[in-house]
């Protein structure tokens, strides 16, 4: 198993020591570890506003003025799902999708997501984007239930589970003053070439 200290500590964006996210990750407190972790999820999902869904600024990346302010796109989202997991003592990492950010490609953006461990499934990834028409995200394990499928060629679920954000998603959130101009420079990364098949 991999060491699981990372994916527990306090860190500059993920700042679950903060006093107010360690009070809301209390108030989240549940009667086991699944319990914790989906009323966690379900919290972000439902009561953060999506940064683009709701046109609310301002733009937020760190965990506890994700909780402050009460928006945040979906990177910031996972930054406090991911601090209030961790406020809990459960370990929690971030993930990534590449997706067409329109029905169809290019451009291509990053998604933000989790991952979360559970004792009896193991890393099991969960999206608190937050739902609405054509998505719905769900904490159902060992079962996934993700806000968007990858369907296009150059689409793909990015396997790994990062303890800290990607670097062009915390630039993205940190250079754009309004949710227009993140909008307008969401970030991506280019993909490395696929295998052969032998």
């Amino acid at each position: 198993m991999q060491d699981m200290e990372r994916y527990l500590a306090a860190s500059q964006w993920i700042d679950a020591d903060h006093p107010h996210v360690r009070a809301q990750a209390a108030a989240l407190a549940g009667s086991d570890v699944e319990d914790t972790a989906r009323r966690c999820f379900e919290f972000v999902r439902d009561t953060i506003r999506h940064s683009w869904d709701f046109q609310q600024n301002p733009v937020t990346c760190r965990a506890s003025d994700v909780l402050e302010h009460g928006t945040g796109y979906c990177y910031a989202k996972s930054h406090l799902l991911t601090a209030l997991l961790r406020a809990n003592g459960i370990p929690a990492g971030l993930c990534y999708q590449r997706l067409a950010v329109g029905t169809a490609g290019p451009p291509f953006c990053l998604h933000g997501l989790n991952a979360v461990w559970l004792p009896r499934h193991g890393w099991y990834r969960i999206d608190a984007r937050g739902n609405k028409t054509g998505v719905d995200a769900r904490f159902t394990p060992p079962v996934e239930r993700l806000a968007f499928p990858v369907l296009a060629e150059e689409e793909r679920d990015l396997p790994e589970i990062w303890a800290e954000p990607l670097a062009v998603v915390v630039d993205a959130l940190s250079r754009y003053a309004t949710v227009e101009a993140v909008a307008a420079n969401l970030p991506d990364i280019e993909l490395l070439p696929l295998p052969l098949n032998r």
